[in-house]
């Protein structure tokens, strides 16, 4: 007995519905407590592309934490009499490979009651004949109300913003910025220590970020939400392997330093980690059209020299630098990390399309 059969036989055809599909306790009502409602915040949204993470300030950041907080803690509470996106139509535009963000994006505004149009391979449109971004652009503000779009290109997503009357969100572009990234990031965090945004807690944090600035569009966005609110961190280490000799863009450090970064660079992984309460991996890098791995002496595994009570943060997809050995112990938040992601862009959609007001006061 073989294969499927056998997998069969030995009880592989069960599951638990009940059994959590993380490690640990991500709920977010703590947050929610944490975070009094102030819409107006949200308001300015609707009328508004998301190119970058720099384009956040606190309030805002704060104000999307607690919607998609309200989204994650009773999602049901949001489908009658009718769903928030109910007649609204997304572009889901996928030029570059992807799994989580696509599904993410595209879970979400099902989730809300919208429609999609998905286009995942940019050969089977006008481009691949020499069609300009500023004519896909034209075409569509008149197909749908929303456009998401991962493209390899750095520059695609600020051609398409001179033509579209819609707002477009940027899911990755080249090694620039991945700013949805960054939110399911910090969301993450704060769902896991809520008491970081009392105003009067002595409570601040160590984070270590495994990878390359310069290179890196998750830790180049996750960087600049972290300098939204530095009163929370006592440091954030960069961990590199030491092949990249500018581990920063141009004056990137000095602006996150500005914004009252206390930023310290590190190649000695194990050293580092016993005073880590935060540890961010990463090892893909892209470069023009294609991806290299970075950092292959950094690697993750249950016998990392970890502080009991840190936690794992990776955007995913993972490779030999994360052990699944990790997985069934207290500090994976990696699967966590994902599964927030859908609620924190269910927040950001909801805005986006001018539909704010259909979810706010409600708990």
């Amino acid at each position: 007995m073989v294969g499927a059969e056998k997998a069969i036989t030995e009880g592989a055809a069960s599951f638990d519905r009940e059994r959590p599909d993380i490690y640990g306790d991500a709920h977010p009502r703590d947050l929610l407590r944490a975070i009094t409602e102030e819409h107006e915040h949200l308001q300015g949204l609707a009328n508004r592309h998301v190119a970058s993470a720099a384009q956040f300030d606190r309030e805002q950041l704060l104000q999307l934490f607690r919607l998609a907080a309200k989204y994650e803690a009773n999602p049901d509470r949001f489908l009658a009499p009718i769903k928030p996106l109910s007649g609204k139509l997304l572009i889901s535009a996928f030029y570059e490979p992807s799994t989580r963000t696509r599904l993410s994006f595209e879970s979400a505004w099902h989730r809300l009651g919208g429609d999609i149009m998905s286009i995942t391979d940019r050969t089977t449109t006008g481009i691949a004949k020499g069609e300009s971004l500023s004519d896909v652009a034209e075409m569509f503000n008149n197909y749908g109300d929303c456009v998401v779009l991962r493209d390899s290109n750095e520059d695609s997503v600020m051609q398409m913003m001179q033509s579209l009357r819609i707002p477009i969100i940027n899911a990755g572009n080249g090694t620039d910025e991945h700013p949805t990234q960054a939110m399911a990031d910090l969301y993450t965090i704060l769902k896991w220590r809520p008491k970081l945004l009392e105003e009067k807690s002595r409570e601040r944090i160590r984070i270590g970020i495994i990878g390359v600035p310069r290179r890196m569009r998750t830790v180049r966005s996750l960087l600049k939400l972290l300098s939204r609110f530095p009163g929370m961190l006592k440091e954030v280490v960069v961990i590199h392997d030491g092949q990249d000799t500018e581990l920063y863009s141009k004056e990137q450090r000095e602006s996150l330093e500005e914004d009252g970064l206390k930023l310290r660079e590190s190649t000695n992984l194990d050293k580092e980690l016993p005073g880590l309460d935060v540890v961010y991996i990463n090892a893909i890098a892209w470069v023009k059209d294609d991806f290299e791995v970075m950092g292959n002496s950094l690697r993750l595994n249950s016998k990392s020299p970890l502080k009991p009570s840190a936690i794992i943060l990776h955007p995913l997809a993972r490779g030999d630098e994360l052990c699944t050995s990790l997985d069934d112990t207290p500090h994976n938040w990696y699967f966590a990390q994902a599964r927030g992601a859908v609620f924190m862009r269910m927040a950001l959609l909801t805005c986006m399309v001018q539909r704010t007001e259909m979810v706010m006061d409600v708990v």
